[in-house]
């Protein structure tokens, strides 16, 4: 057992000490020095956010099935040891063998959302690497960035040596043989990362050159090399079933965000909604058998002692065996007071045999996600909902025993009006008035609890929304302060809750998932400014933001309120998310005529999936 790289005295004075000991259960451990590559996989995020991420125990058991790898982890450190690590001059390190990150071979960072870029800066400087990509050595480690941000890399793509485009199971093998043969090698680093460009999925920003017409948008990407890729295209899984899965992953000594068994039911998604990147990006949809996710509940839950199971998806209702799985699962797992808990449904798929079925166990809140509050607005965003529907889906869980319901909305979406975001209170309203309709007096636990919560809609790249201006701040705000007021005018207003996102840090999203190179000097500017978890409202600070836009002659307007031309070349053109930009314009244009696109299972829309030769593209 490796000894601990920080003293006790440097514990026992932050926050959560358990967050950097590491040796938590299913824990792997190997000898440093009797392997060939070292990858250190980080989460730019706290300790008990990384852990709650599927993705990282997904590569982490893969990495460490090779006998010559050893993956390791780390995760952002709270402000509190930064500090620490700051005035003690002391190097980030890895929690399974405590020792420093710059002594890895690769840094893999899985980048989520992209708030958390001033975080990867942390991470690598922390780790005592060059932040520039080009200051790097043959003796600093490969800086890899993988996850859905990476479908527009460019605001980061200085501070990066590659980005694996797409699913991490496929091209990683090839990656790390290439690897071993430069450090065994007097190749360079520079001859490296050209070898590395040539693989399927990998993406090396130094070997594309950007140039800018005089209005800021892009000219185009050009390729150093004439043997690499002019477009880098996503690679998939496509046999769903062969897949290595986690079934010992590590449980952490601390409650983690989401603490549970996750059974990853499928990936993709058969619906179209036009402001859903991870609908487009994920496709096609393929799905996993059901009998073998029995079998991974059954050992996940001796393996860790959890006693709740989650099904992991975009859109677990449209999962072809969902009955059967749930079943399965209540069968055997009710008697040992395991819950569960199914993600956000859609409510014309919600099954009220299976609710019932659920609720029998643990009563908690359903989750629906209507995303506009007017029919209009719905068709605009291809939700494929009505309000009978959700009022439908709505009866059926007030008769199966539920009255908690959570609403997800977006305000913000292209074509909104006043009249579209008062719908989010009176359909609020209508479900409360329904759970009195439908369910007896006599028969009542509580009362019904409506919570409406909207996001602020952040534009994104490889939707058909990515050609959108994003609204203004202050109209964003007129919206959200107009629900507020109409649910004040409601009957059962006082069963009703709403909330809406911190309007400051959606802009600063927008600007990083639609900028291009320009902004990775501003990213690090804000950073020496001192924003880390930028995700966290406490540590945001838009003033910070609005010093480095002025001192660095960046309008944030450029990137957010500017309604794209057809034909501009986007920052992320040069990646192939496999869904082609001709369909993203044809969707674009359907939107703004209000005009519904039948989804995945009803027609095949010519999306452009169906060249990766799997899922439900060749499923009758």
């Amino acid at each position: 057992m490796s000894e601990l790289f920080l003293s006790d005295e440097i514990l026992m004075s932050v926050e959560k000490p358990s967050r950097y000991i590491g040796h938590e259960i299913n824990m792997v451990e190997k000898d440093i020095n009797n392997v060939d590559i070292r990858f250190a996989l980080c989460f730019p995020d706290v300790y008990e956010i990384g852990m709650s991420y599927l993705g990282i125990q997904i590569l982490y058991d893969m990495f460490n099935k090779r006998n010559d790898t050893y993956c390791e982890r780390v995760y952002s450190p709270w402000p509190d040891l930064d500090k620490k690590l700051r005035e003690e001059d002391i190097p980030l390190f890895t929690l399974e063998s405590q020792s420093p990150v710059r002594d890895a071979d690769f840094l893999g960072i899985t980048i989520q959302y992209e708030m958390c870029y001033t975080n990867i800066l942390q991470v690598i400087e922390l780790s005592k690497i060059p932040l520039f990509s080009k200051d790097r050595t043959k003796a600093d480690p490969i800086v890899i960035g993988g996850g859905p941000c990476t479908y527009n890399p460019e605001p980061i793509a200085d501070f990066f040596d590659m980005f694996y485009i797409g699913e991490g199971e496929v091209s990683y093998d090839k990656l790390f043989d290439l690897y071993k043969r430069y450090k065994k090698t007097d190749m360079t680093r520079e001859e490296f990362l050209h070898e590395a460009a040539k693989l399927d999925g990998i993406y090396v920003p130094s070997m594309f050159e950007v140039t800018y017409n005089d209005d800021g948008t892009i000219y185009s990407y050009e390729t150093k090399y004439d043997d690499i890729p002019k477009r880098v295209k996503k690679v998939i899984v496509t046999d769903f079933n062969s897949v290595p899965y986690p079934l010992k992953p590590v449980v952490p000594y601390l409650r983690a965000t989401q603490d549970r068994v996750v059974l990853e039911v499928m990936r993709g998604c058969i619906r179209g909604c036009r402001f859903c990147q991870a609908g487009m990006i994920y496709r096609p949809t393929r799905m996993k058998k059901a009998s073998m996710l029995m079998e991974y509940a059954d050992t996940l839950v001796k393996n860790t002692g959890y006693d709740e199971i989650s099904l992991s998806s975009l859109s677990t209702s449209d999962y072809d065996e969902l009955p059967e799985l749930i079943n399965y699962l209540i069968d055997n797992f009710k008697d040992k007071h395991i819950n569960v808990s199914l993600p956000s449904l859609r409510i014309d798929a919600f099954s009220l045999d299976v609710m019932s079925k659920v609720q029998d166990i643990r009563k908690v809140s359903l989750t629906f996600a209507p995303e506009a509050g007017s029919q209009r607005l719905r068709d605009v965003i291809n939700k494929g909902l009505t309000e009978e529907v959700i009022l439908s889906g709505a009866k059926q869980a007030f008769s199966g025993g539920w009255n908690k319901v959570k609403l997800y909305f977006m305000m913000g979406l292209p074509t909104e009006t006043l009249e579209d975001v008062e719908g989010i209170a009176t359909l609020s309203e209508k479900i409360t008035e329904l759970y009195f309709e439908t369910v007896p007096k006599e028969e009542r636990v509580g009362s019904v609890q409506i919570t409406a919560s909207a996001a602020y809609f952040v534009p994104k790249p490889f939707t058909p929304f990515q050609w959108a201006p994003m609204l203004d701040r202050a109209t964003y705000l007129e919206h959200a302060y107009h629900v507020k007021d109409t649910i004040n005018q409601q009957l059962n207003k006082k069963r009703i809750k709403f909330a809406y996102h911190d309007e400051d840090i959606s802009i600063i999203e927008a600007v990083f998932a639609r900028g291009d190179r320009r902004l990775s000097r501003l990213i690090l500017d804000v950073y020496k400014k001192g924003q880390i978890f930028d995700a966290w409202t406490e540590f945001f600070h838009m003033e910070n933001y609005l010093t480095a836009f002025e001192e660095d002659g960046i309008d944030p307007k450029f990137y957010t309120e500017r309604e794209r031309d057809i034909d501009e070349v986007f920052p992320w053109d040069h990646i192939d998310a496999g869904v082609s930009k001709q369909f993203l314009k044809n969707e674009w244009l359907r939107a703004k005529e209000g005009k519904i696109t039948e989804n995945c299972r009803d027609k095949c829309n010519g999306c452009g999936a169906a060249s990766f030769g799997c899922g439900i593209c060749f499923k009758k």
